[in-house]
This record gives structure tokens, C-alpha cells and sequence, in this order.
């Protein structure tokens, strides 16, 4: 491949393999061809602290052979070595247990892949430089150390990032699917002193699909180091049954929880709080939430999943109640369920009632988590303890900032607290999670 960006090549090399592998043994085959390019500098303290760019290719198969199955990759595209490697894996695959269970989808899934333009891919990526990306870094840099009371930072870290992504996937049953993709981050890390010694910190970065759709970089830096001067002086909270209203860039980790019970390996493996639940009432009718895969440059969008499978629009929860589980074909086949997708793409909610400071405002007395640190959830149970820090709300305000507090319950009584979500989802992340609000959470603390 001469320009491995170029798709035709590697249509052509995907397809190429696919037709080695069946010479070779194999009944059924997926494989896909690919190349990525990331950039990543980072300036710590008014200097270059690092400088990497990493671009890797290569070619990654799944082998079906007399009822087996095994899952390979090579970076090694030369001719003979791909003949050898495939030849290999063939002769692998024959010697591990059978798994009937393992097929290529229905290729009726495949099918209608919708028509549009996602859009995520910035033609103009090959334009940016490495002398932007350094001034980027050091412009974020700046602005942290400019704002009100800045004398108490002790380091800034920042860093710019982009990458570029290109594949093609071919299936020995009639799938065919290409993608491309771009995306860039800006992100900063501020610490500062507090006079007892300890050492609060706190972060901020953005993210695009297009270059030029990035917010202003400064304001990055002003974010973090706002952030982090916010958290001097804070103090373990006191115990006490309050409101909990969840930041939204922080409110992931809660829903990655809800999310994770909702795979068919986890259901199959008996792993999930969810299991046997579909249709039920799991959590309050403000729990609304759907899988969209179309939103224009979305950091989940897309065609079709990781097995090809054509994407399209459902609801993960309607008003409370368990709608769908995500089911790829694998485990579909073994709980007898028909295969829905592989995994979430992008998440939209139900209405929101307002952003956070409305929020705040209408919660009166509470606290406002703005960081879960560590802590532990069960996937089967749905026992969680986390630990919490934020800001205390007191008669519809922020008030001081609280730390060390401990959260813990039980996901499927939690989701029945949920209150409200907010109007103001993370636009950052493919959760997109908007603040929530939770009434009657048991906090630990003095």
C-alpha cells in the first residue's frame, strides 16, 4: 500500500485477505484493514514536555474454521508474510475447543444502512501544524495562570491532541463498510497549595470533530485553574440524608454503571443487576434515554457497529422502564435473543428541566458532586460505593467545597430517586449525560 490513507487500498487489501483466508480453511471470515495517525504534545510548567506521534496499520481478522473461532491481527502486510501469518492462524484456530455459538451475523442485519453524512471527518486535519499545536499549549497555559488568585497554582500540565482514522471492513458473507474519522482535544491539568499542605487539583479539556468547531483554548485553562483555586479550603462534609445533584461531566461514571449491566455478555454470564428485567420499571420516568448512532459529528456516530450490524435509532429506557439490552450475535444466540447491537453509540435524554445553576437553585439544600473518586461498583448486585467531593448547596447557592464524602446504595433503588436531568448534556463524550438530580441519597462524612 503505497498511501495507506488511501480507502481503495485498503478495500482492496481487506478484501484480498478475506479470499486468503477461505484459500487457507477458513469457512467464514471478517476482516478489517486500517491506519491510524495520533499527535500528541504536552507542555508542563512553561515548557515542552513531550512530543509523540504514533501512526500504526495494519490488518485484524476473525476466523471461522470447522466451527471454531479465533480472533488475530498482524501489522505485517508484505505478501509472503501475510500468507504465512494466515496459514498459521488457520492451523490455530483447528486446534481450540468448538464453539457453535460463533457465527457472522444474519447479513438481513446488515441491512438498510442508512444514508448520511455523519461528518466526522475534518478535511482540513492535514493543515494543522506542529507550530499551532505548541502555541495551542502554551496559550491554554497562560490563561490558567492569569486568572484571580493564581498565586496559589503550583503547576499547570496541558495538552493538544488529534488523530486520524481510516478503515474498511469486508465480511466473507456479503458485508461491506468503510469509515474515517477526526478528532481533537485540548485538556489541562491545574494543582495548587492549600495553606494545611494538601494539594487540590482539577482538570478541563474540550474535544471536536472539526478543528475549527474546538471552543477557545484560553478558556480551557481558565476553567481548570478556576476549578482547582475552588477547591481550597475543602472539608469532609457532614453525614446526612440530602439531594444529590451530579455534575454532567462527572455523572458518566454513574450511568457507565447502568450501562455496563446491559450487555449480553453480562447477562449471559450472569453479571447484571439488569438481568430478567426488560420491561420493567428499573428507575424513575425521568430515566429517558435513547441510543441515537446519527448525530452529525457525535464521538459515537456511526453506520454500523463493530460486527457490522446496521445502526439505527432505539430506546434504552423509556420513562423508567428497561426498553432494550444490547445484544450482539454471539450472545444473542446463546440467551436466545435476537441481536440488537454490540454496544451504546451516542446517548440522548429525555427533556431536561433547566441547566446546573437552575438546578442548584431549585434543589435549596444539597450537595453538588462534582468528582467521583474511586470506590467500587457490583455488577451483579448493584451495590456501589464511590467517593465524592463537590460543593455543598445551601439556600439555592454554592456554598463551600466539600471532599472525602462517601456515597454508597444500590443502582436499581438509586435510579428511583432520579429526580430531574438537566437541559446541559457533556457535549465531550458520547454519554452526553446532562446533570441529574437524585432527591434522598445517604452521604458519609464527620
Amino acid at each position: 500500500m503505497s498511501d495507506p490513507m488511501d480507502q481503495g487500498e485498503l478495500a482492496a487489501a481487506a478484501r484480498a485477505a478475506v479470499e486468503l483466508a477461505r484459500k487457507k480453511g477458513a469457512q467464514e471470515v471478517a476482516a478489517g484493514a486500517y491506519r491510524a495517525r495520533h499527535v500528541e504534545v504536552s507542555w508542563r510548567d512553561g515548557q515542552l514536555e513531550k512530543v509523540s506521534e504514533a501512526t500504526s496499520r495494519g490488518l485484524g481478522f476473525e476466523l471461522y474454521v470447522d466451527g471454531r473461532y479465533s480472533a488475530v491481527g498482524t501489522s505485517d502486510l508484505r505478501p509472503e508474510a501475510l500468507d504465512r501469518f494466515l496459514g498459521d492462524a488457520v492451523a490455530l484456530t483447528r486446534k481450540l475447543e468448538p464453539d457453535p455459538f460463533r457465527t457472522l451475523p444474519d447479513e438481513k442485519l446488515y441491512h438498510p444502512r442508512a444514508q448520511v453524512d455523519l461528518e466526522l471527518e475534518d478535511p482540513s486535519h492535514e493543515a494543522l501544524t506542529p507550530a499551532r499545536r505548541r502555541e495551542i499549549v502554551a496559550e491554554v497555559e497562560a490563561a490558567a495562570r492569569a486568572v484571580k488568585g493564581a498565586g496559589a497554582i503550583l503547576s499547570v500540565t496541558t495538552s493538544f491532541s488529534d488523530s486520524h482514522s481510516t478503515g474498511f471492513r469486508v465480511h466473507s458473507n456479503g458485508f461491506e463498510g468503510s469509515s474515517r474519522g477526526t478528532d481533537f482535544w485540548i485538556a489541562a491539568e491545574v494543582s495548587a497549595k492549600d495553606p494545611d499542605g494538601r494539594r487540590p487539583e482539577d482538570w478541563s479539556a474540550v474535544g471536536s470533530r472539526f478543528y475549527a468547531a474546538l471552543p477557545d483554548a484560553a478558556g480551557v485553562g481558565r476553567t481548570a485553574a478556576e476549578r482547582a483555586l475552588s477547591r481550597l479550603g475543602s472539608r469532609k462534609g457532614e453525614s446526612a440524608v440530602l439531594p444529590m445533584l451530579v455534575e454532567n461531566r462527572c455523572a458518566a461514571r454513574l450511568v457507565s454503571f447502568l450501562f455496563g449491566a446491559l450487555s449480553g455478555g453480562s447477562l449471559q454470564q450472569r453479571r447484571s443487576f439488569l438481568e430478567g428485567k426488560l420491561g420493567e420499571e428499573i428507575g424513575s420516568p425521568a430515566l429517558d434515554i435513547r441510543d441515537e448512532p446519527h448525530v452529525k459529528r457525535g464521538f459515537g456516530s456511526r453506520l454500523y457497529d463493530r460486527e457490522g450490524l446496521a445502526s439505527k435509532p432505539f430506546r434504552v429506557f423509556e420513562q423508567g422502564r428497561l426498553a432494550s439490552y444490547y445484544i450482539d450475535t454471539y450472545y444473542g444466540k446463546k440467551l436466545r435473543m435476537a441481536p440488537t447491537t454490540r454496544g451504546p453509540s451516542n446517548l440522548a435524554w429525555g427533556p431536561g428541566v433547566g441547566d446546573q445553576a437552575e438546578l442548584v437553585r431549585a434543589v435549596g439544600e444539597g450537595i453538588l458532586v462534582t468528582g467521583f473518586l474511586g470506590g467500587n461498583s457490583n455488577g451483579t448486585t448493584g451495590d456501589f460505593s464511590l467517593g465524592a467531593q463537590g460543593f455543598r448547596i445551601r439556600g439555592g447557592q454554592l456554598a463551600e467545597p466539600v471532599g472525602e464524602m462517601n456515597v454508597s446504595g444500590n443502582h436499581l433503588e438509586l435510579w428511583h430517586r432520579l429526580a430531574a436531568v438537566g437541559s446541559d448534556p457533556y457535549p465531550y463524550s458520547a454519554m452526553r449525560t446532562p446533570s441529574l438530580l437524585f432527591e434522598g441519597v445517604q452521604f458519609a462524612g464527620l
